[in-house]
């Protein structure tokens, strides 16, 4: 049995919890593949260094050595920390030249910001080694994840990454050894690192599974799964045992903070369960997410919400019958990288639903529009998306009705509404004015008290 093991920042930050972790992988029975994000707070050092040329490098250099050699300090002793301290100094050999290497080349923050993971993969392999584990630290460069796309946004090849794999890390498995991999970020084909964007290290286990034919992945976290909403705002809200691959997919797309939402496709393609596991609790069961979960009679499983949106509307006459001015406008927003969340179309409108930090960017892009009788384009700020689950929506009768009735218990308008695009959600925009007291009354009304989420 293979078990892909991926482990967060949180749960390699410290010590702590690089020992806490090494003894949950050297407890799990069979073969063995983890993969690990850079120690907390590393990879926004890291960016900090790309957006600021002017800091001092000694002094990057030195917080960066100190962070992690202060880690490895309290972990090995004597010859244990030689060894680490050899491996440490050749990679940040690596570290100086991806750090003073040309910022104009577009790969630069790519090549920086992953750099992190190189030395939290080493710690954890170190301190496996002290408990009698045989591990390895591999970077994804040795791996053989492939990436293409573009900087800062990269996709896995998966077909070239199992190809990769199976000649780089499947005879370790083979030999009883531990791979320790790099998250985050794979490689070029011209052998440049290539990030797959925040919280991208989810991700980069789900590719890893799906290079290895994985029998499970585990991403551990520090959380104890899915749960019926943001308990930040929900205090009852409950965990959530088992999902479904759909389910979980548009949670962690439209709000959920426990996976990254690229996550899912990779293990989908080859049904591989997928278990989200708190590493500070590892006796907790965590929330199993396949494709065989068997349905319930309930309304909604879990609701989540994505704020900090805007709704950007174009006018033109007639708009529904001029198809390329549609195509048109998607192109100039695609250039931008700019993630569309819900579009809505009437016959002289067509509105997309961003998040506000890209308004600016997006609207200097369809300003550029020509040969178009563009009547105008309107901005409304200040919303907030929400994303209700279940089983089925699609096809039980008054389901729309009983969900907006909430929105109108909570005296709030529905400015967007995307329904039919997945059999599992619902997804509409309210103010954020109003998204909390939307969702409080949803949660209370279908979800509430239930035993088994």
């Amino acid at each position: 049995m293979i078990t892909v093991m991926k482990f967060g920042g949180t749960s390699v930050g410290s010590p702590e919890a690089l020992r806490r972790v090494a003894g949950i992988i050297a407890g799990t029975e069979g073969e063995r593949i983890v993969v690990a994000s850079a120690m907390s707070g590393v990879t926004n050092f890291l960016v900090s260094i790309v957006e600021n040329p002017l800091m001092d490098y000694k002094s990057i250099r030195e917080q960066f050595v100190n962070k992690h050699v202060s880690a490895a300090a309290q972990l090995f002793e004597g010859e244990a920390m030689d060894a680490f301290m050899k491996e440490m100094d050749e990679r940040m050999e690596a570290f100086d030249k991806a750090v003073n290497s040309d910022r104009n080349d577009p790969f630069y923050k790519d090549g920086v910001v992953s750099q992190g993971e190189r030395f939290s993969t080493l710690l954890l392999a170190h301190v496996l080694k002290g408990m009698g584990v045989e591990a390895k630290a591999i970077t994804s460069e040795d791996a053989g994840i492939v990436a293409e796309g573009h900087p800062l946004s990269g996709s896995a090849n998966l077909q070239l990454s199992e190809s990769g794999m199976t000649m780089n890390v499947t005879p370790l498995l083979a030999m009883g050894v531990v791979p320790v991999i790099t998250g985050y970020y794979g490689v070029t084909a011209e052998g440049r690192p290539l990030t797959f964007g925040r919280g991208g290290s989810d991700y980069a286990a789900a590719v890893v599974a799906n290079a290895v034919s994985a029998d499970v992945l585990e991403i551990w976290t520090d959380v104890d799964g899915f749960m019926s909403a943001d308990p930040r705002i929900i205090p009852n809200a409950i965990k959530i045992e088992e999902m479904n691959f759909g389910e979980a997919a548009e949670l962690a797309y439209f709000g959920a903070k426990v996976l990254h939402p690229r996550t899912i496709e990779p293990v989908r393609l080859k049904h591989i369960p997928l278990k989200v596991k708190n590493s500070f609790k590892p006796e907790e069961p965590g929330t199993l997410i396949h494709h065989l979960r068997k349905p319930k009679n309930e309304l909604l499983r879990s609701v989540a919400a994505k704020t900090d949106l805007s709704i950007i509307t174009i006018s033109s006459a007639e708009m529904a019958y001029k198809p390329s001015m549609v195509a048109r406008i998607l192109d100039l927003i695609a250039e931008t990288d700019t993630i569309i969340y819900s579009i809505s179309t009437s016959l002289s409108t067509v509105a997309f639903l961003v998040h506000s930090n890209d308004v600016k960017n997006t609207l200097r892009k369809l300003n550029c529009l020509t040969g178009y009788e563009i009547e105008r384009i309107d901005v409304k700020n200040h919303v907030a998306l929400i994303c209700a689950v279940g089983d089925n929506l699609l096809g039980k009768c008054g389901v729309s009705a009983d969900i907006f009735s909430a929105v109108k218990e909570a005296n709030a308008n529905v400015e967007m509404i995307s329904e039919g695009a997945s059999e599992v959600s619902l997804n509409f925009v309210v103010p954020m004015s109003k998204v909390i007291d939307v969702v409080r009354i949803l949660h209370d009304k279908y979800i509430g008290e239930r035993d088994d989420a």
